[in-house]
């Protein structure tokens, strides 16, 4: 949220017991394969995983007809999980109304 909040967004947080928040993610268009550790609602797109900011602005620039975005896991190096000298390749991926996805942006590992 750190990430967020130093890029001009004002992410709300709320735990909810894991159950709860799986069937959240699910309801929300998320499919399984693209869950991570975060989920969060911007302007009607579901924002999952430790997604960067500039994607999320891209996100609501464009405007695409889709779900929103996901990063899977959570890759060293990516917002909030960049403790790490090293850096792992990861993708943000559009997630489409259908439950597809496709590459939204690529950033590189060391």
């Amino acid at each position: 949220m750190e990430h967020l909040e130093e890029n001009g967004f004002a992410p709300k947080g709320e735990d909810m017991f894991a159950g709860l928040l799986v069937r959240f993610k699910l309801d929300n268009g998320v499919p399984q394969r693209m869950v991570s550790c975060h989920t969060g609602l911007v302007e009607g797109y579901v924002i999952e995983g430790h997604v960067p900011a500039d994607d999320i602005r891209r996100l609501l620039s464009e405007r695409p007809d889709a779900v929103g975005l996901a990063v899977p896991d959570m890759p060293l190096g990516s917002p909030g999980m960049d403790q790490s000298r090293w850096r792992e390749a990861y993708d943000v991926f559009l997630i489409n109304n259908d439950g597809s996805t496709e590459i939204f942006s690529s950033y590189p590992g060391d």
